[in-house]
């Protein structure tokens, strides 16, 4: 008998370009736009199954389509953020305390982690979430608010802020 997949995963648009979805056992465990940094390698995507029928799948299809529409402002999924060291882990865990509509500077989530001396990691860890969007790296900015690191594109980063803020997507 053969093995299922450990992971599943499927395309969906949306306003800012395709996203690829990919989700495990545990749940959701990756969001990525088709052009971000650390985007899975297409051989690796390719010995995932096709999950278009999975429910969290099609549970964080819906969700992202109401967000985009400006109707909820987040996300109510089972999270595997296994992929990632415990530092990483931590890291993608404190983002999500960031509420929509809010930022926090790479520093202050280094604080959070309790490792204020390693704002550099955090920032690296940040750029390895597999979760764009769900897991808000967005809402990370650098010092004095400066917009900076997404791994999605600077473009995409402002768009997101500016559709939590109330501006409109393309504002």
């Amino acid at each position: 008998m053969t093995q299922p997949p450990a992971r599943v995963c499927t395309t969906i648009t949306s306003p800012l370009g395709p996203l690829l979805l990919a989700a495990s056992a545990q749940g959701l465990a990756g969001v990525w736009f088709k052009d971000q940094r650390h985007h899975p390698l297409d051989t690796t995507v390719a010995s995932w199954g096709e999950g278009g029928d999975h429910p969290v799948l099609q549970s964080a299809a819906r969700q992202l389509e109401r967000y985009f529409a400006g109707e909820a402002p987040g996300f109510d999924l089972p999270l595997d953020l296994s992929a990632g060291t415990p530092f990483q882990q931590a890291v993608w865990e404190a983002l999500l305390a960031i509420p929509a509509a809010r930022t926090h500077s790479y520093t202050e989530v280094a604080q959070r982690v309790g490792r204020p001396a390693a704002v550099r990691a955090v920032g690296t860890a940040i750029g390895r979430n597999p979760l764009s969007i769900v897991v808000p790296c967005h809402r990370v900015l650098g010092a004095g608010g400066a917009l900076t690191g997404y791994a999605g594109g600077l473009d995409r980063k402002a768009a997101l802020l500016r559709l939590e803020c109330g501006d409109g997507l393309f504002a």
